[in-house]
């Protein structure tokens, strides 16, 4: 018998309405995490990540709005939440890292009340005690000096020291799930991998389910047991990690593949240029949802050809 998931999407529509005219931006997206799993969800920009992302933790702003389906997080559908219970749930239960920390972090607070306050706000503690957590989880996610960093402000950190802020002020209440949308942008390679490695190990260590947002498929097939791709608004496969980096169905899935740089390609198989995936994204609104990919086929089938000849 299958457990029950963490998060389970159900048939999810995300609408943008301007001027009387709605415009679907996500149809139809199911998907499920377990606890303790993570889950990587994956898609060119514009794709409809974020969106997905921002509607589970009530973050989206009008136009954009959830327009059908359901959102149960441990049994609990959240689109029936209001907005106070949804602050409760927020930050406590369900965290994210953001993209960009330097715009998500207040730069008027060092990073030490910053992480206080999350201490105060869930776990009804004095700021003097919060203030000592704030070290401590600071010290958790291998910040040099954190008696001294608590005292910072985020524009005299480093990119990668402020995303590790980032992820203390995550995991601060222990949640059940962190959602991290593309968390290692803007950071050097050399970063990235340590960043990445404190969100296994530390999320790991708690049981912590992980929806990781990413266009980058190494950092999916490093953190993810499970993987879903997004194009136009629409999940199109979803597959055990292995299996889908093994023998992906999708047409779109095998030139995301195909455009991955291979070690020792060149070695086993000659020059070859990667594979990309020419025109852009179709205009939804003049397609069936069946043929969302078709116009961007006949490109990708010639360039193969033509790279094979």
């Amino acid at each position: 018998m299958r457990d029950i998931p963490l998060l389970e999407i159900k048939n999810l529509d995300i609408g943008l309405k301007i001027g009387g005219h709605e415009q679907n931006i996500v149809k139809d997206v199911s998907f499920d995490i377990m606890r303790g799993e993570a889950f990587g969800l994956v898609g060119e920009s514009g794709c409809g990540k974020t969106i997905t992302s921002l509607s589970i933790i009530g973050l989206m702003k009008k136009p954009l709005a959830v327009t059908g389906g359901q959102i149960q997080f441990d049994g609990t559908d959240l689109r029936g939440l209001s907005s106070r219970d949804m602050r409760d749930l927020r930050g406590n239960r369900i965290a994210m890292i953001f993209q960009e920390p330097m715009t998500a972090l207040n730069p008027l607070a060092t990073v030490g009340r910053q992480i206080a306050e999350m201490f105060v706000l869930h776990n009804g503690m004095s700021w003097k005690d919060a203030e000592q957590r704030a070290v401590e989880a600071l010290a958790s996610v291998k910040v040099p000096a954190p008696e001294q960093r608590v005292h910072n402000y985020p524009h005299q950190m480093s990119g990668g020291m402020r995303q590790r802020v980032m992820i203390a002020i995550a995991l601060a209440c222990d949640p059940e799930l962190l959602i991290a949308d593309e968390p290692t942008t803007a950071l050097d390679v050399t970063v990235q991998a340590e960043v990445l490695k404190l969100i296994h190990e530390l999320c790991s260590a708690r049981n912590t389910a992980v929806l990781m947002i990413s266009h980058d498929l190494g950092v999916i097939a490093n953190m993810c047991q499970r993987v879903g791709v997004m194009y136009a608004g629409k999940l199109i496969e979803e597959r055990d990690t292995y299996d889908l980096f093994a023998d992906p169905r999708h047409t779109y899935t095998k030139g995301l593949l195909g455009a991955l740089p291979r070690l020792g390609s060149r070695q086993r198989h000659g020059r070859q240029r990667l594979v990309d995936i020419d025109s852009i994204v179709t205009d939804k609104s003049r397609l069936t949802e069946e043929f969302y990919f078709e116009p961007r086929k006949p490109q990708m089938a010639a360039r193969a050809d033509s790279e094979a000849r």
